[in-house]
């Protein structure tokens, strides 16, 4: 399916099922486009370049597996942990009158990160993003540690966000 963003350029969407993407050029939110610039890979998971123009900057501390009382969620599961790292990411940016359409980059923080956890982080994500009806595709870093805050923890997520 075609259909033009807000400049214009003629934009294909993608067929794959959980996943949205653009061929350039991806207007979210008044304040932030996501662009996968020709020259670079294009990945799934998130675009490589964020453009953002609104005037508020918005910092999320890293956000864990827990719940709003503090309870420990997925205990030793990387799925769910990831997937309730982004749900409360959702919280926080709903708190603040943000969405992912307004994050301009996540940095995750993953234990003992390997090749062969990445789809186990993907089904994380896809399954926030279909509580929360959303697609979540900013700028992300993936960085492997050997330990978090807490024993139980698996993986940390922080996003920065800007709206206007």
């Amino acid at each position: 399916m075609k259909s033009r963003n807000r400049r214009g350029a003629v934009v294909v969407v993608e067929g794959k099922p959980g996943v949205v993407g653009f061929d350039r050029d991806e207007e979210l939110s008044m304040a932030v486009t996501l662009v996968n610039p020709d020259g670079l890979p294009k990945v799934d998971l998130y675009r490589q370049v964020s453009v953002a123009t609104g005037s508020k900057m918005v910092f999320i501390a890293g956000q864990v597996a827990r719940d709003a009382d503090g309870g420990k969620v997925g205990e030793g599961d990387l799925v769910a942990q990831v997937e309730q790292c982004y749900l409360n990411l959702g919280t926080a940016l709903a708190a603040v009158g943000a969405t992912f359409d307004d994050v301009v980059k996540l940095t995750v923080y993953a234990v003992e990160l390997t090749t062969d956890k990445l789809p186990l982080f993907a089904e994380g994500v896809s399954r926030a993003a279909a509580k929360l009806g959303v697609t979540i595709v900013p700028p992300l870093t993936g960085i492997g540690v050997t330990a978090l805050a807490e024993p139980d923890l698996l993986v940390e997520v922080e996003a920065t966000a800007v709206i206007d």
